[in-house]
């Protein structure tokens, strides 16, 4: 039987001073702790196999993806599949005291946790993350592929891998800035699914 292994990476630390909710707003990039955490996952790549390369389009996830072009020797193919989750409530502060989630106003997006009622679905994340994925296993089938992209598309594609629900607590994530979560498949079949921080100590 064939084995492939899909990587899936996050992007690095991001420079967010203002403490937003950015989504899919463009211009956030890498801070200078982001892009050591990138090329220190990038160097724990060394003397791998790989031979498929893909990123999410947004500006923190290409800058991720270089360290990778330069250990891997190829071209970053942008995937619009890799995208962040679409979020209605980009733009905002959204977390402690200063949260405005706590304005009434917005409660109504709040309706349906399990879909979730603020943004793209689940299953639509899912959808798109596993045709990516597909891509890149065909691609470097009997090889190894990476695709960089974001928190919460990976961790669907996790809870997927591992036969879990797909409605979480954010807050139970185990997808940290520039970790790789590993697919392993035999033919067409995911296998084993490996979780794994390079970049920890950054």
């Amino acid at each position: 039987m064939s084995s492939t292994i899909v990587h899936l990476v996050r992007h690095g630390e991001v420079h967010n001073p203002e403490k937003i909710l950015y989504g899919r707003m463009p211009g956030y990039r890498l801070s200078a702790r982001g892009r050591s955490q990138a090329a220190a996952t990038a160097a724990s790549f060394k003397g791998h196999d790989v031979t498929y390369l893909a990123a999410s389009p947004l500006q923190r996830v290409q800058e991720t993806s270089q360290p990778f072009a330069a250990i891997t020797g190829l071209d970053v193919i942008t995937d619009d599949d890799l995208l962040e989750a679409g979020n209605r409530f980009e733009g905002l502060r959204t977390k402690g005291l200063r949260s405005q989630l706590w304005n009434p106003v917005r409660w109504p997006l709040m309706r349906n946790p399990s879909l979730p009622s603020w943004g793209e679905h689940y299953e639509d994340i899912l959808e798109r993350m596993i045709a990516a994925v597909e891509r890149a296993r065909v691609a470097a089938e009997g090889h190894e592929a990476i695709l960089v992209s974001h928190q919460l598309p990976i961790v669907c594609v996790q809870r997927y891998a591992r036969g879990k629900q797909l409605w979480h607590n954010p807050a139970a994530r185990q997808c940290d800035l520039a970790s790789v979560t590993s697919l392993v498949f035999q033919n067409d079949q995911i296998v084993d699914v490996h979780y794994n921080e390079p970049a920890q100590e950054i």
